[in-house]
């Protein structure tokens, strides 16, 4: 499962509905590539797809992919608006190295 925090929440249906995507939900996804490795992928999504997992936490429905979820297991979705910068964080357990900007990731 992947959980959603306050301030995630908070900022996806902000900026849902800047966009105009009022009724999406969150896909979150692991490509290749970055630093470590391994990047996360997040968008606003309409259509879910064959194998894809479907969460719900916090009011927010959250959708994985069969594969990238086998590397998101336990994590969570959090914002942070600190100093370090502004964005989403994941907050993943499985991680066992990451990158500086935490954007990529290794197990």
């Amino acid at each position: 499962m992947v959980t959603v925090t306050e301030a995630a929440k908070k900022q996806a249906v902000r900026l849902m509905e800047d966009e105009g995507k009022e009724g999406f939900f969150i896909r979150v996804g692991v490509d290749g590539g970055g630093c470590s490795g391994l990047m996360y992928q997040l968008t606003f999504d309409n259509t879910e797809k064959e194998g894809d997992k479907v969460f719900e936490d916090n009011g927010v429905k959250v959708v994985v992919d069969k594969k990238s979820y086998l590397y998101l297991i336990g994590t969570t979705l959090d914002f942070s608006g600190g100093l370090n910068g502004k964005g989403f964080v994941f907050n993943n357990p499985n991680a066992g190295r990451t990158c500086g900007c935490g954007e990529s990731f290794s197990l």
